[in-house]
């Protein structure tokens, strides 16, 4: 980096998790009145505040965070204190020489509709809405925004009837009126202890659809989704899966909801998937509205499944919460690992497993071989909002996991239970969590903050040896963690090995470890706690295919020699359908490898027959699910493909990985075609599981046969189609064909649904993924659309957020025009909107493993984004920073 960069990099302030300290003062309870306005809001708070004695902070001085605030007026116990009293910095009021005990008066006035980062109060249309986590609430008033510094809320909002009929805020509603002036107002309650981050405030005028639950305790909740007029239709699948998710919690963990009013508020323009405020969740409108002609079968699940998220947060992160951000993965590990299982209780236990290992593998394992690469529990950060990651949700929830695995089903309940016995209305760490589990096992976990502290993807390597006359077979299996700048030597972690042994006879063998007097269980979970140990197992007939890592018991990568006979073997018979996929995965990622470097030399790649042979028998085995085949079918994406290249060139992997597609549906053509056609959907749409299967299965069908270029097929499909998800499937596999019927089918989607912003989206993106050479072009055409606007988060997730993640091949042209695209337009999301340019940005920050040309093009640009932006956000200033550093 250059010195000036370097300097730039130094400016920013950065916070550590040891520098920990206490709240200087507690605020007992905090009443908030809101005069809502088309310019000026006025925001008024009064909180009775006393100091904290464990705080290690001299004097009296009580220093509150706030950002882009007029202040109008402070008063203490009453009395208004002139600026003698006070000082006001950027991102502070500091109220000076307070007593013990005291009440503190703040009004200010904010102005929502200029608020585009879409933190705090804002606008959304004429909507008035909140989002505070992680640190929003110092834009709506003066207070002590953090997560250890909880109060009772009581508030008030007015705003004029006409364009607000609905005033909403957390807990209940004690009391409402109307004034003269065409205003009304409405107070409300919230009973329980809760930080700043939790507070929600909605007005504007919505539908409203209703329903009820009744607990365990034979209380009636009242249910409510809050949603635009238009949207009036689109509100049962919401409804219905919030009750599946209080049901099943009650079930599960015994956790029932504690208030009687639930509501859920969805909007267009929200820069996350949902917010848990306590009582008033805030949605993203994609994880709300559904309808089978503008939400695919894919679309059901995810708002059944981050509906069920944001609701079990009420005790895992509301009723106990982090004591700091740093602790972040305390509340989302937990609560991702709850509503995966909440999926997989709902849907197929396999499948799901089966996705969330794909996504991980995706998303944060890229993260962990990245210069960004940071441990479940972060040390330090200069902004906060960098760290909503993949690591801290999905490779926490994974940590969670294996609590579970070792334990046990029962003996994790214990720990939750305990946990929420000791914490209730608390804010607590990962360590509390820990010990919770520890004490109510009575066992030691100690070794398990490993995984807290330690970045990078655990690396399995096993090895094996046969002894025939003892009829002992040993397995070695030896661990290792990338070591990371500034931080301390690796220590070894606790890695749960789920393991079973395959025989000859392709059924799972009785397992008997070296000492047991009587074989037990198939499947045994191997405790890896050393850097090395070995396992040795008694009684094994000869020629058995080990089975490693069932369900996906850990998340590391596994390196083992195996064949192509044995990957063969284990995707026609491994019992685990997790690992019966994985054979599959890891079978063709190795074929690809050995491919693409026939392809860099110029030479024709062909797939090994054995490998079209055992992909052939999944396709015909009809006693399998359809779900289970077709993700099995499907070959590595090239992002996962790409983490197995030191030096990668994105357009060998994408046209060896293309080969390979095309070499399947030859091979297969007329089996592909009997499939497609026995599973696509024939009668009304239904989300019956096997319905969604079959389409699942069918879909996947369609799509080898296009690259085939098929395209008639395709055509059908979308002229007949009644449901999203058959849409989608088609026009997707149109989108890599340019021609006429491409471009009909693009305009007569977007004519049927311009009125659909969810449905556009799907338009855009499938654009922004297309496989077509000039797909560069054709996206920076699509930026001049219309309907596209930065404005919107979900619209520029579509466009320039697909094309960064999912269309690899041209965003890396060798030219570097897809940098250069994604670039220009990071820069003016940043003036905007941050957060959304901070996760925009990051296809172009693991720049270090690509070949020379492509390096050096996105190495010069982010040194030209961050040396040319006097005004770069934190957010992004301390990603581009990092990215850079590590080069």
């Amino acid at each position: 980096m250059s010195e000036s960069t370097l300097a730039q990099v130094a400016s920013v302030p950065t916070k550590y998790r040891n520098d920990y300290t206490p709240p200087t003062h507690f605020i007992e309870t905090v009443a908030l009145d809101f005069r809502l306005s088309e310019v000026h809001t006025r925001v008024s708070s009064r909180m009775k505040i006393r100091t904290n004695p464990a705080s290690r902070v001299p004097g009296n001085d009580l220093v509150l965070h706030g950002e882009n605030l007029e202040l109008v007026r402070v008063m203490l116990d009453n009395v208004e204190l002139d600026k003698n009293g006070y000082v006001v910095a950027h991102d502070s009021l500091t109220i000076c020489d307070t007593p013990s005990e005291f009440i503190l008066d703040i009004e200010v006035v904010i102005e929502p509709q200029e608020n585009t980062c879409f933190e705090g109060l804002y606008r959304s249309g004429p909507m008035f809405l909140t989002q505070c986590e992680a640190e929003g609430f110092r834009r709506i008033t003066y207070f002590l925004d953090r997560p250890d510094v909880m109060a009772r809320f009581t508030t008030t909002l007015s705003a004029e009837k006409a364009s607000c009929p609905v005033l909403l805020s957390n807990g209940n509603l004690v009391e409402s009126g109307e004034d003269e002036d065409g205003r009304h107002w409405a107070r409300w309650e919230d009973p329980f202890r809760k930080p700043s981050y939790l507070f929600a405030l909605v007005a504007g005028e919505f539908h409203c659809e209703k329903s009820s639950f009744a607990t365990m305790s034979g209380r009636d909740v009242e249910l409510r989704v809050y949603v635009e007029n238009h949207h009036a239709d689109k509100c049962t699948h919401a409804i219905e899966s919030l009750k599946h998710s209080m049901k099943w919690d009650e079930e599960t963990y015994g956790r029932e909801y504690d208030l009687d009013l639930y509501m859920i508020v969805a909007t267009d323009d929200f820069n996350m998937g949902a917010m848990e405020n306590k009582g008033l969740n805030i949605f993203n409108s994609k994880f709300v509205l559904a309808r089978s002609d503008i939400a695919t079968d894919a679309d059901y699940e995810r708002i059944e499944g981050v509906i069920g998220h944001e609701y079990f947060h009420n005790w895992t992160g509301n009723r106990v919460t982090c004591r700091d951000w740093f602790q972040l993965t305390l509340k989302e590990g937990l609560t991702v690992f709850r509503d995966q299982q909440f999926t997989a209780a709902r849907t197929s236990a396999s499948v799901k497993r089966i996705d969330d290992v794909a996504a991980l593998r995706g998303r944060q394992f890229p993260e962990d071989a990245g210069p960004l690469a940071h441990p479940i529990r972060p040390e330090s950060y200069q902004e906060m909002n960098n760290f909503y990651t993949a690591t801290v949700y999905e490779k926490g929830a994974e940590v969670i996991r294996m609590y579970q695995t070792l334990l046990g089903v029962e003996g994790f309940r214990k720990g939750l239970d305990l946990y929420f016995e000791r914490h209730d209305g608390q804010a607590v760490t990962c360590d509390d969590f820990r010990a919770a589990m520890a004490d109510a096992n009575s066992c030691d976990l100690s070794q398990f903050e490993s995984w807290y502290i330690q970045a990078g993807t655990p690396v399995v390597t096993v090895s094996d040896e046969y002894q025939p006359a003892e009829r002992r077979r040993k397995f070695t299996f030896t661990q290792s963690v990338r070591q990371m700048t500034g931080q301390d030597a690796p220590s070894p972690l606790p890695i749960p090995i789920a393991f079973g042994l395959i025989g000859p006879d392709g059924l799972d063998v009785a397992l008997k470890l070296k000492g047991e007097e009587l074989p037990g269980s198939t499947t045994r979970v191997l405790e890896l706690t050393e850097f090395s140990q070995v396992f040795s197992f008694d009684d094994v007939p000869d020629g058995c295919v080990p089975s490693y890592l069932r369900g996906f018991s850990a998340p590391v990568e596994l390196k083992v020699d195996r064949s192509h006979s044995d990957y063969a073997f284990a995707m026609a018979n491994d019992s685990d359908p997790f690992n019966r996929w994985e054979a599959g995965q890891q079978f063709s990622a190795d074929l690809i490898v050995e491919m693409t470097h026939l392809v860099a030399d110029g030479r024709e790649p062909v797939l090994d027959k054995r490998f079209v042979e055992a992909w052939g028998k999944v396709l015909e085995d009809d006693s399998l699910d359809r779900s289970l085949v077709s993700l099995t079918l499907a070959i590595p994406d090239e992002s996962y493909l790409s983490e197995r290249f030191k030096v990668l060139d994105p357009a060998y992997v994408h046209a060896t990985r293309k080969s390979v597609v095309r070499q399947l549906a030859k091979a297969h053509k007329d089996l592909l075609r009997s499939v497609y056609l026995a599973n696509r959907t024939k009668d009304r749409y239904s989300l019956d599981r096997t319905e969604i299967s079959r389409r699942r299965l069918s879909n996947t069908c369609l799509r080898y046969l296009s690259a085939l270029g098929d395209v008639d097929i395709c055509v059908e499909q979308f002229g007949r189609s009644d449901n999203m998800t058959d849409t989608v499937a088609a026009l997707g596999c149109l989108c890599d064909h340019d021609g006429r019927d491409r471009q009909l089918a693009l305009e007569t989607f977007f004519e049927r649904w311009k009125h659909e912003p969810l449905a556009i989206d799907k338009w855009f993106g499938l654009q922004a993924s297309s496989d077509l050479s000039d797909s560069v072009e054709r996206v920076v055409a699509l930026t001049k659309h219309p309907d596209f606007t930065l404005r919107n988060p979900n619209r520029v997730r579509a466009l320039l957020g697909v094309f960064g993640v999912l269309n690899p091949v041209h965003f890396h042209r060798q030219d570097g025009a897809g940098y250069q695209l994604l670039g220009r337009y990071v820069c003016e999301m940043d003036t905007l909107n941050p957060q959304v340019a901070a996760r925009l940005i990051d296809p172009m920050l693991k720049w270090k493993n690509l070949e020379p040309v492509r390096q050096e093009l996105l190495r010069s640009l982010l040194e030209e984004i961050i040396s040319t932006n006097a005004k770069l956000s934190p957010d992004l200033h301390e990603k581009i920073s990092k990215a850079l550093a590590a080069g």
